[in-house]
């Protein structure tokens, strides 16, 4: 059975990273660039949103049974197929995942211009994933 407290738990943690994400919406490349504090801020909290998001895709598996993922992009192609997310959602949530992997294993190599990408583009993703997990549980 779901564990609707933990799941409402990682969204309520989810919203309050998606809003403090909103601050940094519009900052340019260049300020990005030149802002180490900003660069921080926004990198970590990425992370814990995408992990936010992870823990209840996971939570979710487990709770139906489903296959175990070998990755945490896979963890959304196992909600995809099942039927729970919108294929659009999963591939934006695996690109998202695969992402979380570049911010805290590979710090050499994040692309600033993919991370004001994603504060300009993709939040929404992250907010639609939490629409659709409200609606499953």
């Amino acid at each position: 059975m779901v564990d609707r407290e933990l799941v409402l738990r990682k969204v309520a943690a989810l919203e309050q990273y998606l809003a403090e994400l909103d601050e940094f919406r519009h900052v340019t490349l260049e300020t990005y660039v030149a802002e180490r504090k900003t660069q921080r801020i926004v990198e970590r909290t990425l992370h814990l949103a995408i992990e936010a998001c992870l823990d209840v895709a996971e939570h979710l598996i487990a709770d139906r049974r489903l296959r175990v993922p070998a990755s945490h992009a896979e963890t959304f192609e196992i909600l995809r197929d099942a039927a729970l997310i919108p294929t659009p959602l999963a591939g934006s949530l695996v690109q998202m995942a695969r992402f979380r992997n570049i911010l805290v294993h590979d710090y050499a190599r994040i692309d600033a211009g993919r991370v004001v990408s994603i504060l300009r583009d993709d939040l929404g993703d992250l907010a639609e994933f939490k629409r659709v997990v409200l609606e499953l549980v």
